[in-house]
């Protein structure tokens, strides 16, 4: 009979809360692979191989995986196997659409805060902006569109929102995706601009306006990304739907 008071419970207390970290770093550490594109989308993978990797049993493995799917980033296929998620067209469309409703409603409750620490981190993510587009340095910039949009949605202060905005994030792999639309001929000095108009409504208050600009530059942004994916690339399939 297992002990359920003295060492023997101590032990077995000890060994999940270990297991249970185990699957935190390794759930935390694949996520941002795959969000960051280290992964590249519909690449396989195997809870043993995660297990010998990482160092763990394949129990933590097994729960890392699960975790992943129920985010969204990786797909099980009955007797095929694990694989990273890889978004249709049409489901990146309509998580783009998911992304308008957040970030417009975003702006429109950053608006109504007034003078919060967020405007001057998005006036100063604007400054380096200006200089990365100039430069013509892509890879800072889009590091800096995605500070932006990570700014707004702080700047909201609404938990519940931000929470949203995290898991959509993570499904459409945001950084791998922002790179293709700011590759777009003029698209780079067309968002820069269009972040401008953003912060000078919010520093005017102009609720409605904001939340509208808002939801016209991601729309602008989808249609740019949506130009740079390659039709029938493995990463843009639209078989699945």
């Amino acid at each position: 009979m297992t002990p359920t008071t003295g060492a023997g419970a101590v032990k077995c207390g000890t060994d999940g809360a270990k297991s249970g970290s185990m699957q935190v770093r390794v759930t935390a550490e694949m996520r941002r692979r795959i969000i960051m594109g280290d992964i590249e989308p519909g690449a396989p993978l195997s809870e043993i191989a995660l297990a010998e990797e990482f160092g763990v049993s394949r129990t933590p493995a097994r729960e890392a995986l699960k975790q992943l799917q129920a985010e969204g980033l990786v797909e099980v296929r009955p007797r095929v196997g694990t694989f990273v998620t890889t978004p249709s067209r049409r489901e990146i469309t309509e998580l783009f659409e998911m992304k308008e409703l957040i970030e417009g409603a975003a702006a429109r409750l950053l608006a109504r805060r007034g003078r919060v620490p967020e405007i001057d981190m998005l006036e100063r993510n604007l400054r380096e902006a200006d200089e990365a587009v100039a430069q013509g340095d892509r890879e800072r910039h889009a590091q800096l569109v995605q500070e932006f949009h990570d700014l707004l949605i702080v700047g909201a202060d609404n938990s519940k929102l931000e929470a949203h905005y995290r898991m959509l994030m993570n499904q459409l792999a945001y950084s791998r995706l922002v790179k293709t639309s700011l590759s777009q001929p003029g698209r780079a000095l067309e968002s820069d601009r269009e972040h401008h108009l953003v912060l000078e409504l919010i520093l005017e208050k102009d609720v409605d306006s904001v939340e509208h600009i808002m939801r016209e530059h991601v729309r602008a942004s989808r249609r740019a990304l949506l130009a740079g994916l390659p039709i029938g690339n493995a990463s843009v399939s639209t078989n699945r739907r």
